[in-house]
């Protein structure tokens, strides 16, 4: 999980096949303190959005290095290559698009650092697509066609979100992810906090929401019980989510969404989200220090008060999986350990650790670059689990040794058990979770590599979905504000 495919430099240049193009998401190294599961939850909807912008006529393909299939596919050889460039993979992005230039295809580097770092970029591809791929993609397709391809393609994200096509999920090896349906709804947040790479210089998207109709089609025609939403924060409009919570509740599914914790400030939208098959979120506390939040524009409740809206969406039967940030400027040796109690005496279900890292072009990056406290810029190590710059009042050993100790700690049996649910019938699928996706490294590489994801999750999220579906008809039948019965029921 370390290493990507070998590259085989004896392959000769041939014969390119006209109106083919291979789509690819290139190898990354895995956080050994994490789990290597989590990659292999959802696909890219990145490259299946833009396989669903092309054009009539083409022929698409799609490839994932991360699903250790081997060496990427040049028989047939496509006439076009888009290679999807993030920062700590832009090294293998580069390699990648050399070897298929050398064998002759058209390469189209397009992504994040693509925008970000584009004098970086360019030099490694035939053309850059910076902006909303789904809009370029078609156009140099067609300019492709023509033999009048540009340099650079760019576009902004001021489209209407429901005028893009449907992601094309049926170019994916289903057996390979525990579910297809990775959907956005919305694109864009409320915040921009400096840390994010939302504040990247350049990059404005404004908030835009489909309509609620696609969202709830495309979920019910990939017929997987379970959903991942991939918005930034699917809460930012309220009025929305409630409206889409609305839709999904007859599908009977179970999904999963990041959000922000002001969700909580209306419980009966928590309630809407429970009977809609919301069985987990994903929420950046980020600190539990108000002045830290502060100073990275988190607009979020106050930290006194995350325990009691933690409750709010533990007494709907929704599981928290936090993120926190390791490293701002007020963190001092006590950091690591006070988080740690907090996950533990909030029976948080899942817990992710980040250290501060300064993405190029974000205003964290260049305060960081101002005051000179930057280590280094080699970016394959700016992936949040390697210390990249000089923290305030800890040394950089002290900083990975803490993040390093708060995997070890949370994920120890001790831990695990500490933080099992209230409600014991919950509490057998919140250990199958807990130890398949956090404690299982060891068997990821030979379930990845033997297309054995799918099958390894799908009797856990099935029974999950079943005892779900019987708890919110059970919710449904109470009055708003009474007591609530236990997720397990």
């Amino acid at each position: 999980m370390s290493r990507a495919p070998i590259l085989d430099e004896s392959i000769q240049r041939g014969e390119r096949n006209a109106r083919f193009a291979l789509l690819i998401n290139p190898f990354y190294a895995k956080d050994p303190h994490a789990s290597f599961g989590k990659h292999v939850l959802t696909p890219s909807l990145a490259l299946t959005s833009i396989a669903g912008a092309t054009p009539t006529g083409w022929r698409v393909a799609y490839w994932d290095e991360n699903l250790l299939h081997g060496a990427p596919p040049h028989d047939p050889l496509p006439a076009v290559v888009g290679i999807t460039v993030h920062l700590t993979f832009a090294a293998r992005a580069y390699e990648l698009a050399a070897w298929y230039r050398k064998l002759g295809c058209i390469v189209i580097l397009g992504g994040l650092h693509v925008l970000s770092c584009p004098d970086e970029v360019a030099p490694h591809a035939d053309a850059l697509a910076i902006g909303d791929g789904v809009q370029i993609w078609p156009l140099m397709l067609r300019d492709i066609e023509m033999g009048t391809l540009k340099p650079v393609y760019r576009a902004g994200y001021e489209r209407p979100y429901r005028d893009d096509p449907p992601a094309r999920r049926d170019l994916l090896p289903r057996k390979s992810f525990l579910t297809t349906t990775s959907i956005i709804a919305t694109r864009g947040c409320h915040n921009r906090c400096g840390f994010c790479y939302l504040s990247t210089e350049g990059l404005q998207i404004p908030y835009r929401m489909r309509d609620v109709q696609q969202v709830v089609d495309e979920i019910r025609a990939d017929q997987q019980p379970y959903a991942v939403f991939i918005d930034n924060n699917l809460g930012s409009r309220p009025d929305y989510l409630r409206a889409l919570c609305k839709g999904l509740r007859p599908l009977e599914r179970i999904w999963s969404a990041a959000i922000t914790l002001d969700v909580t400030d209306d419980p009966s939208l928590v309630r809407e989200m429970a009977l809609a098959g919301c069985t987990g979120v994903f929420i950046g506390f980020e600190s539990l220090s108000d002045t830290n939040l502060a100073e990275s524009r988190k607009r979020t409740p106050r930290t006194e008060d995350y325990s009691r809206r933690v409750a709010i969406l533990h007494d709907h039967g929704i599981q928290v999986n936090s993120s926190f940030v390791l490293g701002f400027d007020e963190d001092r040796a006590d950091v690591f350990s006070t988080i740690a109690q907090w996950v533990e005496d909030n029976r948080i279900e899942c817990a992710t650790f980040h250290i501060l890292t300064p993405y190029p072009g974000t205003p964290l990056f260049r305060r960081m670059q101002a005051e000179d406290r930057l280590l280094h810029t080699d970016w394959s190590l700016y992936d949040t689990a390697h210390v990249v710059f000089r923290p305030k009042h800890l040394t950089p050993d002290q900083l990975l040794a803490g993040y390093e100790w708060l995997y070890q700690r949370l994920y120890s049996h001790r831990s695990i058990w500490k933080r099992r649910p209230e409600d014991w019938r919950a509490v057998l699928p919140y250990l199958a979770m807990s130890y398949l996706y956090k404690r299982s490294n060891r068997y990821w590489h030979q379930l990845i590599s033997h297309n054995l994801v799918h099958a390894a999750w799908s009797p856990l999220v099935e029974w999950t979905r079943r005892r779900h579906v019987r708890y919110r008809k059970r919710l449904a039948d109470r009055a708003i504000g009474s007591s609530l019965i236990p997720a397990g029921v």
